[in-house]
């Protein structure tokens, strides 16, 4: 079966203004996220890559710009399935107002029970991002063969979701997991099991340098970034 290369995409304009964005409109990669989209392609040189699938949200389609742009006959899908959790009532609010949410602490300790006010549950999230890998698998291994690998850009928390799926986790235990902003996880299937060969691979460790707390009780306070947080400063 396939490998499958996850990327988050890039900082985007609503990361780092603390919001939960969701399914809004026009949320775009900032300076730093475009920077990040351009190094993208010099990271992957050398892997032979037989599909692009995105999520349809802008980040994403802007975060393999350029690596579309140098790989002129990699053929990009979009794929629904993949894009960001609906957070319904949520969307585009600041997180930390939504800390104070009692929902939020179902959000972070027992995530397969919540269920976002007017948008989609985090088990949902899951069980459709999980069926469009293993629909993905099998549409790649038929057209390109098992040893081809391909890649998936996509958002925090489905990513993250997928890794628990991946090491056979609840979903009440994703909430560990952290993928940071442009990041690239490894997973190759097997008939038998999956293999996690790459977590949250960004070759940068500007985020572990420690730093004033900005007040957003980020994994440093204990908590995990719902949507996945805007990575190192």
């Amino acid at each position: 079966m396939p490998t499958l290369l996850l990327v988050r995409h890039g900082r985007s304009t609503a990361n780092t203004a603390g919001l939960l964005a969701g399914w809004t409109p026009g949320v775009a990669l900032d300076e730093r996220g475009a920077a990040q989209a351009a190094a993208l392609p010099a990271r992957l040189a050398g892997i032979p890559l037989a599909a692009a699938v995105a999520s349809p949200l802008q980040r994403c389609q802007e975060t393999l710009a350029p690596l579309l742009a140098e790989r002129p006959g990699l053929a990009l899908h979009e794929e629904e399935r993949i894009g960001e959790c609906h957070y319904g009532d949520w969307s585009g609010r600041k997180l930390s107002e939504l800390v104070g949410e009692p929902l939020m602490e179902i959000v972070q300790q027992h995530p397969s029970a919540a269920a976002f006010p007017g948008g989609e549950s985090m088990r949902a999230m899951a069980s459709r991002a999980g069926e469009a890998v293993r629909e993905w698998n099998a549409r790649i291994e038929a057209e390109h063969g098992a040893e081809a690998t391909y890649l998936m850009c996509s958002h925090g928390d489905i990513i993250k979701s997928l890794v628990a799926d991946a090491l056979g986790l609840h979903l009440d235990l994703f909430q560990r997991i952290s993928v940071e902003p442009c990041s690239v996880t490894v997973i190759r299937y097997t008939r038998t099991r999956p293999f996690l060969l790459r977590l949250g691979d960004t070759g940068d460790f500007a985020s572990l340098v420690p730093r004033e707390e900005s007040g957003d009780r980020g994994e440093a306070g204990g908590d995990a970034t719902v949507g996945g947080g805007a990575g190192a400063p």
